[in-house]
């Protein structure tokens, strides 16, 4: 099965899918991997991976944070392709990766080595320009992931739509990420405006802080991608602090899936 079909095999009317993010090479290089696992075992669907980049634009100070450490480390591009490896054969990953490492690389060369990734997001590869990158991925067998956000019209909706191979990454917020208590007042707004633009599975992420945020937008989305918060959680007090908080949401995305029929 390509990596594409895995990750929309990842969605089900069921199940939300729950897509938890680390930064690779956070805490350290081994420590990246430690994170990884601990979201496999809380029952992660898919495992999202940021390729850290020196200038990540889309990212709150916590994110930032993790990328500089990373970039301390020595985590580089081929360094997160073997960390995709570690957990691809359970879980489909996705790549949050910057243009310029594309570019850097060579976008078929990024695409021939990406066999581990089953799709990526490239948060500054507006979709005005993306068409080339989309019909390269698909070719590949790497789903694209392209981004809306809540000043999105209906009409660029509908072309994120067109061009989405895996699914439609909704942003809380028209700003960077963080981890928030509650969502924002333009979210569920946005989900509802994507699912009726879009055909792909449509997930939300930027902010989702807490369990109740969590179920919140379980309840008007295909999945939900939390970062900052598990990023926050591992600073303090490594995976099994993250794995024990991301248990309590897969447990509550369960108990609202099955209350929501």
């Amino acid at each position: 099965m390509r990596g594409s079909e895995r990750l929309r095999a990842a969605f089900s009317e069921e199940r939300v899918a729950l897509i938890p993010y680390l930064t690779a090479g956070y805490p350290t290089l081994d420590g990246a991997r430690e994170v990884g696992e601990a979201y496999v075992a809380a029952g992660a669907d898919v495992v999202e991976i940021g390729v850290p980049f020196s200038d990540p634009l889309a990212d709150g100070p916590t994110i930032q944070d993790t990328t500089t450490r990373a970039l301390q480390n020595g985590a580089d591009l081929d360094y997160c392709l073997e960390l995709a490896s570690a957990f691809s054969n359970r879980v489909p990953v996705v790549f949050l990766v910057y243009y310029n490492v594309v570019f850097a690389r060579g976008v078929e060369e990024f695409l021939d080595e990406a066999e581990e990734v089953s799709g990526v997001v490239i948060p500054d590869l507006p979709v005005d320009e993306a068409e080339r990158f989309a019909e390269l991925s698909t070719k590949h067998g790497v789903a694209f992931c392209p981004l809306a956000a809540p000043t999105s019209t209906d009409e660029r909706l509908a072309r994120v739509g067109e061009l989405a191979s895996g699914f439609v990454y909704c942003v809380s917020v028209a700003g960077v990420t963080g981890a928030r208590e509650v969502l924002p007042p333009g979210a569920v707004d946005l989900l509802r405006r994507a699912r009726r633009e879009v055909e792909a599975p449509v997930v939300l992420g930027f902010g989702i802080g807490s369990v109740e945020a969590a179920t919140q937008a379980a309840r008007e989305s295909d999945g939900i991608i939390i970062g900052s918060k598990l990023m926050q959680l591992v600073g303090e007090g490594g995976p099994e602090r993250a794995e024990g908080w991301l248990r309590e949401v897969r447990e509550a995305l369960s108990d609202a899936a099955r209350v929501g029929g």
